[in-house]
Order: C-alpha cells, then sequence, then structure tokens
C-alpha cells in the first residue's frame, strides 16, 4: 500500500477502537448476516419442498433429501443461536446459562425444527386464503412461487417460533432479510392468527405488540403501528389489535396498544385511525375537497 493508503487504514482502525462495532473479532461473537440467510431459505425449503431449489425430488430419496436438510439447518442454526445466547449472557454478565449455551441453542433449534409440521399447516391456510381472497389468483402453487406475502408471513412464522424462546437478534435479522426483500415489514414479536393474507404488500408495518385475528386480509402500505416511541414504554403494548375477520385497505393507518378493530369490520383505504372501533364497523376516507378538470375537447 502506498503511505496515503496506510493512513488510511490506520484511521479506520483507530475508529475501531474507538467506536467499537467490531464482530467475529478473536472468535464468533454476533450472528452472521449471510448464514441467517441461507437458514431462512433452507427453513423456506422444508416448508414448500421443491418450490425454493431447483432441483428434482422423488419419492424414494426424499426421506434422504428432507434429512439432509434438516441436519445441515440444525447445525447452521445452533452455531448461530450459540452466538445469540453468548451475546445475550455477556449483555446480563451473571447469565447462569453461559457453560451451556450450545447445549442450549441445539435445544431451541431442535424444539423449532419439531415445529415445522404445524409451521407448514398454517402457512397452507395462508396461502388458501391468499388463493381465495385474490381473484388474480389462479391456484395455491402460483401462491407459493410468486406471492411475496406469503413468504413474508411464512417467514415471520418461523421467526416468532425463536422469538418466544427469546433468541436474541436472529428472529429480527430473519424478518429483516425478508423485509429487503418484499418491502414487508413484520415484527416478530407480532401474533398472527390463521388464514392471514397480505395482498400486494409493498409497504406493509406490523408492529412488535399487534396482535391479529383469524381470516384478516391487509393491502399494501398498510401500517399497523404505536402512538409513542418512547423508550420507557417498551414493554407495554404499543400496537393495535385486529379482531377476526378484518380487511385494512390500502395506505391505512392504524395506531395504539388500545386500539381495537372490532370482528368484521372494514378499514378503507387511507384511513388515520387512533382508536377503536366496534366489531361490523365500516371506516372509509372522505376527502375534504376532491377538484375535476374538465376534460379538453376534441377537434
Amino acid at each position: 500500500m502506498t503511505p496515503s493508503l496506510d493512513r488510511v487504514v490506520d484511521g479506520i482502525l483507530e475508529s475501531y477502537r474507538d467506536i467499537g462495532g467490531i464482530n467475529h473479532l478473536e472468535g464468533p461473537n454476533l450472528p452472521s448476516q449471510q448464514s441467517v440467510a441461507r437458514i431462512v431459505e433452507d427453513l423456506e425449503s422444508l416448508v414448500f419442498p421443491g418450490f425454493r431449489a431447483e432441483q428434482n425430488l422423488d419419492l424414494a430419496g426424499l426421506r434422504w433429501a428432507i434429512g439432509a436438510k434438516v441436519s445441515a439447518v440444525f447445525r447452521a442454526l445452533s452455531a448461530e443461536a450459540e452466538r445469540s445466547l453468548r451475546y445475550t449472557c455477556r449483555i446480563v454478565k451473571d447469565c447462569a446459562r453461559h457453560e451451556d449455551c450450545r447445549g442450549e441453542a441445539e435445544e431451541l433449534v431442535h424444539d423449532l425444527l419439531e415445529k415445522i409440521p404445524e409451521i407448514r399447516r398454517k402457512v397452507s391456510r395462508d396461502v388458501e386464503a391468499a388463493n381465495r381472497g385474490d381473484p388474480a389468483a389462479r391456484s395455491s402453487e402460483e401462491v407459493i412461487l410468486s406471492y411475496p406475502g406469503v413468504e413474508a408471513i411464512m417467514v415471520h412464522r418461523i421467526a416468532h417460533e425463536l422469538w418466544v424462546r427469546n433468541v436474541a437478534m436472529i428472529p429480527r435479522m430473519m424478518s429483516e432479510y425478508l423485509h429487503g426483500k418484499t418491502g414487508i415489514d413484520i415484527h416478530p414479536g407480532a401474533l398472527i392468527g390463521d388464514s392471514f393474507f397480505i395482498d400486494h404488500g409493498t409497504g406493509v408495518v406490523i408492529g412488535e405488540t399487534t396482535v391479529i385475528g383469524d381470516n384478516v386480509k391487509l393491502y399494501q402500505g398498510v401500517t399497523l403501528g404505536a402512538l409513542s416511541v418512547q423508550k420507557e414504554l417498551a414493554n407495554r403494548k404499543r400496537h393495535p389489535t385486529l379482531e377476526d375477520d378484518v380487511t385494512v385497505y390500502a395506505g391505512a393507518t392504524i395506531l395504539g396498544g388500545e386500539t381495537v378493530i372490532g370482528r368484521g369490520s372494514i378499514i378503507g383505504g387511507n384511513v388515520w385511525l387512533t382508536s377503536s372501533v366496534p366489531p361490523g364497523s365500516r371506516i372509509y376516507h372522505t376527502p375534504t375537497q376532491v377538484e375535476h378538470s374538465p376534460r379538453a375537447k376534441e377537434a
């Protein structure tokens, strides 16, 4: 390197000493983004075998193929979960489980893998909801292959299982990986019922303490958010509850932990809500002024 580049390197190294923020220094100490992304793809292939890869499957070799995938996920996710647990132990400082983070990580991952059949049943109901709820859908297979909302909720259902087991970072990394891929931002802490459908999807935001019932449908640009972002309120319910059979149209914003959208309600596009509405409500946005420009007469 030239002397000028040496000075550049010295400046960068000095910032590392002053600011910190180095990962994998003298051994792995935080989960790897690249590894978590690969794990998400492998888990997707367990939920929908044959849909996420080019290789053909046959019945004779299916057990071997699934066994190999399960083993690969177990090894990779156990390693990342161990890093997550060790990070938590360093933060807490008096963590009693520090001596067996590896064993606990393997137990957590084993529990997640045992949940795959249940996750598949839930996601299959989400696929059915999309196929039933979108007139443009031609088949469940088309929905699985091409609907970003289905992929986002599938990964959420996986990440949520890790979230409720207090695995730090990895659930958020999974959800943010899908956020970047689909434009749909679902916090892994959100509680989401069966037959959930996000139509189009781009720009949907679902906050950490959101509760969503069964047979709920959201369109693009919907925000289920918090009225306050004060740090001291982090452990309170900050995001709304949507009861069963609710539909929320594009661009609507629903805020607040005490806000409940009653069962069977329809929330129209661009509505702003910060208070509850009873079951069966129809809430629409009415523009205060609409201007129509006359069309020019044809010559």
